[in-house]
This record gives C-alpha cells, structure tokens and sequence, in this order.
C-alpha cells in the first residue's frame, strides 16, 4: 500500500459509518469522497503547496465526530452554533435555507474536482449551515456562525460547511468564528452567492489552539454590481491554510483585506484568488502579517483579469513584519492579465520595526518593550479599523493588545 493510499484510506471506515443521507446527498458524498481519494493530501512539490506540509495532519488518526463545543458565545448574537440553528429569531428578510436550496447550491461554488480538502469536507456533509437572504432585504444586525469546543482525546476533525444565498440587491453582514482547545482538525468550506447589487460584509476570525489543525476554503461569487468584502483574522494554530476566492462579474467590487499573526512554531499559510471575469471590476486586496520566534507563513495572492474584463482596476498589497531573525515570510503577489484596457498594481514588503520610530518612543521615557508593543499594534491595526462591527472591533483590540503585550519586555 503507498504512503498515499494508507493515508486516505484511514478515513474509509469513518466514511463508511457515516448517517444514511437523502440519494442526492449520498451521491455528491461518495463522488466527493472519490475524488478524495484520487487525489489524496497535498504534497510539497505541488506549487500551491510548496512551503505548507500538511503531512502531520495526513499521518494524524481523527475520530470522525463532532466536538462538544461548548465554549462561550461572546458578546455578538449567535445564529449558528456548530452548523446548528440557535438564534432565538431571524432578522426580518433572513430565512434558513431549504433541502432544495441544499441540492440547488451546495457544492456548486467550492468544487472539490481539484481541491483534496473540499472533497474531504464534502464527503463528510453534516449539520450545513444554510442561509438566504431575501431580495432587496436590509439586515443590520451580523449573522453569527461560531463553531468552538472544549479539548478533546482522541483528536477529532470536523467539517464545517456555511452556504449563504443574498439575493440582489440585499445587504447583510456575516461573521464566522473559529475557536477551540486542545488538538484537533478544522477543515471548513463557505460558500456565499452575492446576487445582482447585493452588498455582503464578510468576517472570519480563526483564533483556535496552537496544537490544531486548520484548512479554510472560501469562495464568493458576486454578481452583477454587487460589493463584496472579506476579512481574514488569523489568531491562532499551528497549522493554518486559508484559501479565499472570489469571481466577479460585471461591474462588481470585491475587497479581501487580512491580518495574520503567528509565534512560536506556528505556521499560516494564506492563498487568494480574485477573478475577474467580466468588464468594470473594481478589487482591493490587502493582507498584513506580523511573525515572531520561529513561526512561517505564506502569503499568494492571484489576481486573474480575463479577455472580456476590460476596464479592470485592481490592487494587491500585502505587507510583513517580522519581530525576530528566526521568522520566515514566503510571498508572492501575482497578476495574470489576458486584457488590454486595465489598471492593475501589487506590491510585497518585508521588514522589521523602525529603528528611529523605536528610538523616538525611548527617547519620550517608553520602555524599549512597549515601545515595541505599539509599533506593533500600530502596524496591525490599519487592518482592525476596517472593521465595521463595534464589538467584533472592540474583541480583536483586546486580543490583540494581550497579544503583543505577552511579548513586552
């Protein structure tokens, strides 16, 4: 039996086991699982996975069962707990999407043809948290999906998968939201469909365990004149990949803007996609990492201008700080233009603290430790002030100061 075929075939029995589902599900299960074991776990000489070796989770034995996650709600409403429904009532103009919505949408954006983690995800559907917004609907308040849990033996995995259909027109915010103890594996999938004019404000904030696992997909499509931003906050685990993708359409604006943190042994690796496909897209894109001790990280950022997307504008930036000499950045911004008529910029920098900003804070009487501290929340925080939820904003300000704080001295 090859490495490959052991690894993949630890999940049969798990898969095997798993609860009867409708035919349709059945089937999309089992071609999903298929597809799985063809292609197996990313190696390190494929070029989307060249500097994250997921071989520790490949060589890891999980219990295929859900967490007990029973960790505190915070301070936002929750609507989804653990891809379960808990909201004492939707906003006015939000329902949970129907068994036709599921067959109509599910596994249509995030194909897992060529994504070994999609196909594990798909594979394993269970508890998908479905949710539709109606045409013209204006939701104030977030959408919370929070999956959390205490810590675990054996290690698990579990399979989140969020679909969010706003129709056109409609606007609404979601927050997805990552946390967890002990060691375990998250391997999560979103899908969210903007309609035509739809404005959708998308937050995911990963704040797991060092000893855990995390793979998330994301992939928006985005109508006709629709806005679609995300924002990825990267707070914790050892191993982190996360892919976010967006397509756009005529005269759509997409914003993907991040923010990654990684210390000790922590490894986080970030790849996004924009795909420009029709005339008069307008994307903005950027991404800031701040790594200290031994920690590595990953940034690809692609953005694809097709033949017929003339009148494109877009800029990609992603910035890295890095705090000691054992921290590793591997960047690579890239622009794939097939048009002739667009504006298109991405840059990368790497460095570290600014010796004479260092030095004025010192001179003013600030320890030479929380003179750091400030520089470096300072650096962070240009992506924590595009956060448009007060108490989301409020939550990543306090973790962050503790953050950063821990290393004052």
């Amino acid at each position: 039996m090859t490495v490959v075929a052991e690894q993949t075939g630890r999940w049969l029995d798990q898969f095997t086991q798993q609860p009867a589902a409708e035919p349709w599900l059945k089937e999309l299960r089992d071609s999903a699982f298929q597809r799985f074991l063809e292609l197996g776990f990313p190696a390190t000489h494929e070029e989307e996975w060249r500097f994250t070796n997921v071989a520790p989770i490949a060589r890891t034995q999980f219990a295929n069962e859900h967490l007990n996650w029973e960790t505190a709600r915070g301070s936002l409403p929750t609507t989804f707990f653990n891809g379960k429904y808990v909201a004492a009532a939707l906003p006015e103009g939000v329902s949970l999407g129907t068994p036709e919505d599921l067959k109509a949408h599910l596994g249509k954006y995030a194909s897992y043809h060529n994504h070994p983690f999609i196909a594990l995800n798909t594979a394993f559907l269970r508890d998908v948290a479905v949710l539709r917004i109606d045409r013209g609907a204006v939701v104030d308040e977030p959408v919370r999906f929070l999956y959390g849990a205490a810590e675990t033996h054996p290690p698990v995995a579990a399979h989140p998968r969020i679909l969010v259909l706003a129709g056109a027109h409609s606007q609404c915010t979601l927050v997805e939201t990552y946390a967890a103890q002990g060691k375990y594996f998250t391997n999560a999938v979103t899908e969210i469909v903007a309609g035509e004019g739809a404005v959708v404000d998308h937050y995911r904030v990963q704040s797991e365990s060092t000893e855990a696992y995390h793979i998330g997909i994301l992939q928006a499509m985005a109508g006709r004149n629709a806005n679609f931003t995300s924002h990825s906050i990267s707070l914790g685990g050892l191993l982190v990949r996360n892919d976010a993708n967006v397509a756009l359409s005529e005269g759509t604006e997409a914003t993907l803007n991040g923010l990654y943190i990684a210390n000790g042994q922590q490894h986080v690796d970030n790849h996004t996609q924009i795909d420009h496909a029709k005339p008069h897209g307008t994307s903005h894109e950027l991404y800031k990492g701040i790594l200290d001790g031994h920690a590595t990280a990953v940034f690809n950022g692609r953005i694809i201008v097709r033949k017929d997307a003339q009148k494109t504008d877009s800029k990609q930036t992603n910035k890295n700080l890095l705090l000691s000499d054992d921290a590793v950045i591997n960047t690579k911004p890239e622009l794939q233009i097939l048009a002739d008529d667009v504006r298109c910029t991405h840059g990368a920098t790497i460095g570290q603290l600014d010796a004479e900003a260092l030095f004025y804070l010192q001179s003013r009487g600030i320890g030479k430790g929380e003179a750091r501290d400030l520089l470096t929340y300072a650096f962070a925080q240009d992506i924590v002030d595009r956060v448009k939820i007060p108490a989301l904003k409020d939550y990543l300000e306090k973790v962050l100061f503790e953050k950063f704080h821990e290393h004052v001295g």
